[in-house]
Formats: C-alpha cells, sequence, structure tokens
C-alpha cells in the first residue's frame, strides 16, 4: 500500500501534463474543427461543417448547446448518485442503532454524497444552463473559447471516477475503500488514514477545479466580448450578471483549493508537514479550505438567483423591481463572500478579536441577499401572476431562502454558534440554500427554457406534482433538522444509541426527516418520467412564444433565436427557403423598455 498512493499520484501528475501538451498543439482555440480540417471559417475563425451524428457529435462536438446538454446530464446521473447515497444514510438513521449499513459505509455515503452534490451536481448543472443559454441570452453565436468549453466539460467525467473511485473499486481491491473524511477532509484525519481512496478523490476533486476554472474563464471572456450590439451592461440580463460575478469567485477561489489539496497529497504521500502539528498545523487547512468554501455557497447560489430574477417576473407580467439594485447586491456579494470564511472556525479558539470582525461581516452579508428578496416579493406583489410550474418554484426558491438565510444569520452570532455548531443546525441551513433554494432554481430553468431546448411541451400536471412533492419533501426533511440542532444531536454521526439523553426525541424527528426524503424521492422519479416522456412524445410547441411574453414586453433574446430556429425548420420541411430574422421590433435582454 505504502508505493500504490505515489504511484497513483505520479500516473495522474503525469496525465495532467499530458493534458497540458495537448492543448499546446491546438492551433485556433476557437476553432470549430481540428486544424487538419478542411472547412472554410469566418474572419473569427470558425468553421461551418455540419456536425457528425450519432455518439461521434457528442463525443466532438464544441456546440455551447451540446455541451450544455452534456453538463446536464452528467449534473443529473451525478444528482442521481448523491441521491442515491442519502436515502441509505437516511434509513439507516432511522433507528438509534447502527444496524443497517455500519459506521464505516455510512462515513464513505457521507463522503461522496457532500463531495458529489457540490462539484459534481451543483457547478455542472448551472454549467449546463448558463452554456446553453448564455451566448443565447447575450447575442453571441458561441462561447468565446468552443474547444476550452468542451475541455473543461470532459475533465468532469475522469473526475467523478476518481472521486467515486474508491467506492467502485473497494469490492474488487482490498486495500482501497470510499474516503471517510467528509467533504472538508480535515486533517488529521484526512492525512493519517491509510487509503489510497482518499488520493483517488483529492485528485478528482483537483480534476473538477481545473474544469471550473476553464469554464469560468470561458465565461468572462463571452460575456465581455461576445454581447450582441445591443446588449450593453445596463440592458445585460441578472442571470448573466449573477455568472460574471460567480465565474469571478471561481478564478479567486478554485485555485487555492487546488493547492490546498496539493498540499494535502504530499503530505499523505511525500512525507511534507504543511498541516501537522510540527508543521503549519491543522487550523492552517481550515483557513485555506474555508477561503475557498464559503465563496463556494455563493459560487452555487448566484447564479440560481439569477434565474429567479429573470424568471420570476415573466409570470408576475411586470419587470423586476429594483434592477440596479440587483445588479450591485449580487456584485457585493461576490466581494463579502471573501471575507466571512472564519465563521466556520468559531468554535476552533481563534483570536476573540478576529472572531467578532467575522461575525459583523458575516452578518452584514446577509444585507444583499435580503435586497434581493425584497425585490422578488415587490414583483410579485399587484403583478399578474401566472402560477405556471416555472413560478411555483421561483416561488418555493424564495421561500426556502428566506428559511435558509434565517438560520444562517443566527449561525453568524458567535454565542449562538458556539452552541449550534456541528449539530443537525448546521445540516438544515446548508441543505435549505442548496436542496431548497439552488435545486428549485434549477428545476423552474428546466420547466421554463423546457420549449427552447426540446421543441415540445412537458405536462404540466405532472410538473406541478414534482413541485407539490419537492416542497414538502424538502420541509419535512430538513426542518426537524433545525429542532435536532437545538437538542444537541450531532451531525455526521451513524447512530444515537443513548444510553443518557433526549433519544427518543432525536428518533421521532430522525423518521419525520426520512419520510421527508422518500417524498423528495418520489417527487425527482415524476421529474425524470415527465422530462424523458416529454421530450419524446410531448406535443410539439407551435409558437416561438410559448409563454405570451411579449403581451408584457418581457420578450428576451433567447426565444427570438427560437423563433428563428422554427420558422428555418418550417421552411426546410416544406421546401422553401430559411428565414433568418424575426418580424418586429428586436426584444431586449432582459424585457426592459427602451430609452
Amino acid at each position: 500500500m505504502a508505493t500504490v498512493r505515489p504511484a497513483l499520484t505520479v500516473l495522474m501528475g503525469l496525465l495532467l501534463l499530458g493534458v497540458g501538451w495537448w492543448l499546446t498543439r491546438i492551433e485556433d482555440w476557437q476553432s470549430y474543427t481540428p486544424a487538419v480540417g478542411g472547412a472554410a471559417g469566418h474572419e473569427s475563425g470558425r468553421g461551418t461543417a455540419e456536425k457528425p451524428s450519432g455518439i461521434v457529435r457528442w463525443l466532438t462536438t464544441v456546440d455551447h448547446k451540446d455541451i450544455g446538454i452534456l453538463y446536464g446530464t452528467f449534473g443529473l446521473l451525478s444528482f442521481a448518485w448523491g441521491g442515491v447515497a442519502v436515502l441509505l444514510m437516511r434509513t439507516e438513521l432511522v433507528t438509534p442503532p447502527v444496524d443497517l449499513l455500519g459506521a464505516t459505509f455510512y462515513n464513505a455515503l457521507m463522503t461522496t454524497h457532500g463531495i458529489t452534490m457540490l462539484f459534481l451536481f451543483g457547478t455542472p448543472i448551472l454549467a449546463a444552463i448558463s452554456n446553453y443559454l448564455i451566448p443565447l441570452l447575450i447575442g453571441a453565436d458561441d462561447m468565446a473559447f468552443p474547444r476550452i468549453n468542451a475541455i473543461a466539460f470532459w475533465l468532469l467525467p475522469i473526475a467523478a471516477l476518481l472521486i467515486w473511485g474508491g467506492v467502485l473499486l473497494e469490492p474488487f481491491v482490498g486495500d482501497i475503500s470510499g474516503a471517510q473524511t467528509a467533504w472538508t477532509m480535515y486533517p488529521p484525519l484526512s492525512v493519517e488514514q491509510a487509503n489510497p481512496g482518499i488520493d483517488l478523490m483529492l485528485l478528482g476533486l483537483h480534476l473538477s477545479g481545473v474544469s471550473a476554472t476553464m469554464g469560468a474563464i470561458n465565461f468572462i471572456a463571452t460575456i465581455f466580448t461576445e454581447r450582441g450590439e445591443d446588449v450593453s451592461w445596463a440592458t445585460l440580463d441578472l442571470f448573466s450578471w449573477t455568472v460574471l460575478v460567480q465565474s469571478g469567485q471561481i478564478l479567486f477561489s478554485f485555485p487555492l483549493l487546488g493547492s490546498a489539496l496539493v498540499m494535502l497529497l504530499l503530505d499523505r504521500n511525500f512525507g511534507t508537514q504543511f498541516f501537522a502539528q510540527a508543521g503549519g498545523g491543522t487550523l492552517l487547512w481550515q483557513h485555506l479550505f474555508w477561503f475557498f468554501g464559503h465563496p463556494e455557497v455563493y459560487i452555487l447560489v448566484l447564479p440560481p438567483m439569477g434565474l429567479v430574477s429573470l424568471i420570476l417576473p415573466r409570470f408576475s407580467g411586470r419587470k423586476l423591481f429594483g434592477f440596479k439594485f440587483v445588479v450591485y447586491s449580487t456584485l457585493a456579494l461576490g466581494v463579502l463572500s471573501f471575507g466571512v470564511w472564519a465563521h466556520h472556525m468559531f468554535a476552533t479558539g481563534i483570536d476573540p478579536r478576529i472572531r467578532a470582525s467575522f461575525m459583523a461581516v458575516s452578518i452584514a452579508i446577509a444585507l444583499p441577499s435580503a435586497v434581493k428578496v425584497f425585490n422578488w416579493i415587490t414583483t410579485m406583489w399587484n403583478g399578474r401572476i401566472r402560477l405556471t410550474a416555472p413560478m411555483l418554484f421561483c416561488v418555493g426558491f424564495v421561500a426556502n431562502f428566506i428559511v435558509g438565510g434565517v438560520t444562517g444569520v443566527f449561525e453568524a452570532a458567535i454565542p449562538v454558534d458556539l452552541v449550534l455548531h456541528d449539530t443537525y443546525h448546521v445540516v438544515a441551513h446548508f441543505h435549505y440554500v442548496i436542496m431548497g433554494a439552488i435545486a428549485f432554481a434549477v428545476f423552474a430553468a428546466v420547466y421554463y427554457w423546457f420549449p427552447l431546448y426540446t421543441g415540445r411541451m412537458y405536462q404540466r400536471t405532472l410538473a406541478k406534482a414534482h413541485f407539490w412533492l419537492s416542497m414538502v419533501g424538502t420541509n419535512v426533511t430538513f426542518f426537524p433538522m433545525i429542532l435536532l440542532g437545538y437538542g444537541g444531536m450531532p451531525r455526521r454521526y451513524a447512530g444515537y444509541d443513548l444510553t443518557v439523553g433526549p433519544a427518543a426525541y432525536f428518533a421521532d424527528l430522525h423518521q419525520i426527516a426520512t419520510v421527508g426524503v422518500y417524498l423528495l424521492a418520489l417527487g425527482q422519479l415524476v421529474f425524470v418520467w415527465n422530462v424523458v416522456t416529454s421530450w419524446l412524445e410531448g406535443p410539439e410547441v407551435e409558437d416561438g412564444d410559448p409563454w405570451d411574453l411579449a403581451d408584457d414586453g418581457l420578450l428576451t433574446h433567447e426565444w427570438a433565436w427560437f423563433e428563428r430556429k422554427r420558422e428555418t425548420a418550417l421552411a426546410a420541411t416544406d421546401g422553401g427557403e430559411a428565414t433568418g430574422a424575426d418580424d418586429g421590433e428586436e426584444p431586449l435582454p432582459d424585457g426592459g423598455e427602451r430609452e
């Protein structure tokens, strides 16, 4: 085993060097076809060759829409993996004794669940929506660097196999098992566990960070340089604003995570002492990790905020209230998110003066989020509300985000945090934001743009059933965890068979939470069934404006593109010539008024 871990590290290093060498061989980053191809290009150097068919198309595509679908498929598969893990974990917690999975397997599932949902579902599923929609929203032909876009995606399946490698290889290789470090990977636990599965996980995380960084560079370049002539900073839609700020956060935070992961790998395999007590100390890891980790929360939540800011007004029949202030609050969140990391460390014994300063910033960061919440509510006030599935999920987002935000303000206060730290209250707070808000915004986007990327309409009754199962399931799952936290139930425990203490209280709340998880799982099965069957057999959309947005002056660029696509398809079907433009006035990026 002593030789396995260094060999794995060297092998991954050689793989990264090979990828870097291959990148240097590419002659034209923006070319749609290899340099040896014979396709003619535009002035930008982008080729016009037709896409191949079948599996070759998906393996070689650099089209932002195809890559968006690849990201989305990968994200949903990762969501399923993480969901199955949490179903098993919650089933174990139905009874106080550890009598189903065992503590070791429970810890491995907990680790893979957290890392999968954050790095393999959260970031990729937002990249899916961003890749598909942002060029359409800003009037661009494609992403600024299509090939980098493709490379960023194809790093992810490799990263996933490495992250899940310990769990997948455990039945076949005796010395490897799933990592049992939790997603935070605190030393000395993560250094002293002699398990090559941890090294595989660290290497996979590093690759996922490289992928996210490449994507961030691409989004920044695209939004700065590829906007249409009628899209200025004043009229840029809010989803693009939030992705721009998110990409900036990624550039400043993910490289730091990569550096910390390399140091952890060196400590594990080559005897360095970056995080040993005789060297940098274990608290050094916490500072490095949370300097990435708390901006990561906003990296995940900012684009969903942008989605809600874009979708919610369309079904309120009016423009977003306070557009500029929502933009300013987005910029404020991007900056302030780098000044709050130590609130995760209030219980570590750090200098009280430092704790107080971080408490102040941690409470202050709630203000930009509150600006958004009040603007969303005001937008709906006296609006012409249409309770479609996208609107229901937007309203659910706002409701769940309020609960997640308020519990976060409690935890930002030092006296309260010292009591609730590492209890289920923290789990509830985090999951109200991750599942109750981020996932809801993603579902709203999937339903809102479903006609755009499929040309068909989903089953509305099933979509509303999906919403109610998800909304009820989310609150039945996570609200009991708030009460568990008040009762002192620590998180990351596979059992709670107590001789002294509120064991019955814990058992009742855990059982209620487990019922909620199964409701959530049922809702996601309804979602998958609805999406798949509607994509294949749903009624075809007969209008380029399926939501009647033009009636309120809220039509945006992507629907104009969709109408042109429909007209082209109809002309080709009828044997006529394709039309290249829409009739009437050009739509505004965010449905605003012309000056």
